[in-house]
């Protein structure tokens, strides 16, 4: 039989494994990446439909449009629907700011925070109408030939009335 103190030291380490386990999976990581990573979504061939989010920590209503696009990434579960979060912070914020952030909303999406700083190189990329003001978002599914682009904040009830309408997805 094992002493209780040995016990009561395994029971405590386990316990604290565990918590760390937690902890890790609710830290989201957030990727600085480059034009090509985006790109691979946007000229994506398979037969996902992607929204793609542009979005900073510092727009307001940015941040109260997130749970709309959580809430669909939980809806299309299983689905070939894909929620892709891209922060327009600066690369300096990443570590200060962009992953703060996203741990303290819990944000299970893809999340990446694009590192391109003359926005003129890519944005017609993304759509030619686009401005370059945020929020943003495209929904893009190039194996049917599918695009939309909307400069304005998108609410719960219209992110799934464009997957149900526009690109025939059903939650």
């Amino acid at each position: 039989m094992f002493p209780r103190r040995i016990l009561f030291t395994c029971a405590l380490l386990f316990s604290f494994l565990l918590a760390g386990n937690s902890l890790m999976a609710q830290t989201q990581k957030v990727a600085l990446v480059k034009l090509p990573h985006l790109q691979k979504y946007l000229n994506s061939t398979s037969d996902t439909t992607y929204i793609i989010n542009f979005w900073a920590t510092w727009c307001k209503p940015c941040i109260e449009e997130l749970p709309n696009f959580e809430a669909v990434q939980k809806q299309y579960a299983g689905q070939p629907v894909q929620v892709v979060l891209v922060s327009m912070d600066f690369a300096k914020d990443l570590d200060k700011k962009v992953v703060p952030f996203v741990n303290r909303h819990k944000l299970q999406s893809t999340v990446f925070l694009l590192d391109e700083p003359d926005q003129n190189a890519w944005i017609d990329l993304v759509d030619p109408s686009w401005s370059g003001a945020i929020p943003a978002t495209l929904f893009v599914n190039n194996a049917r030939k599918q695009r939309l682009f909307l400069e304005k904040p998108i609410t719960l009830a219209q992110l799934n009335t464009y997957l149900t309408s526009t690109f025939s997805h059903t939650p």
